[in-house]
């Protein structure tokens, strides 16, 4: 006995436009725009007025779990080209004054820990990155470019090879979405 299809909606808000061609979603708002193409050979995506339906041709759990995590997918989509992402990030140097320099698609980190040879952070496309004093502000429309060159700031930075509770010294994740962590 076959299960039946699985059925999932995504509902796009006033002002938010979406397209679909095949596994690839489009989704245009007051910020921007974000493209994402979901591959897999179970899901199909169709657009029906101001909703995005995903259908899967069975209802099983390794089905539906996977129609869901493309939901969440396509709902950080809309939630980006309305509201945008912003991740705040604490600069904390105890022993060494540490320095930090934004050039395009790089961060550079002078002196920590008195190193002579600067760290480097790459900055993915479509995020910004502003620096005000010690709290340096990642935003942007793509949740994924924002998170990552977030992490990617704070494993530049990683300590080795020393006592984390002596030596402190980083760049930290403070605030996400508004939220203090």
């Amino acid at each position: 006995m076959k299960r039946p299809e699985f059925v999932n909606e995504v509902i796009l808000p006033q002002g938010v436009e979406a397209q679909v061609d095949g596994k690839t979603v489009k989704v245009k708002g007051p910020k921007g725009e974000v493209t994402k193409t979901l591959l897999s050979k179970t899901v199909a995506f169709e657009k029906v007025d101001n909703k995005i339906l995903l259908k899967s041709e069975d209802s099983a759990k390794n089905f539906k779990r996977i129609v869901n995590t493309f939901r969440s997918h396509i709902n950080g989509m809309v939630e980006g080209v309305t509201k945008g992402f912003v991740y705040k990030l604490k600069v904390c140097s105890g022993h060494f004054p540490m320095t930090i320099k934004i050039e395009k698609d790089k961060i550079l980190i002078n002196n920590f820990l008195g190193e002579k040879i600067p760290r480097v952070s790459k900055i993915l496309e479509g995020a910004k990155v502003t620096q005000n004093g010690d709290v340096i502000i990642v935003e942007g429309i793509d949740l994924a470019n924002v998170s990552q060159t977030a992490a990617n700031l704070e494993i530049a930075v990683r300590i080795r090879n020393r006592d984390r509770r002596r030596f402190q010294d980083g760049i930290y994740l403070t605030e996400k979405a508004g939220v203090p962590i």
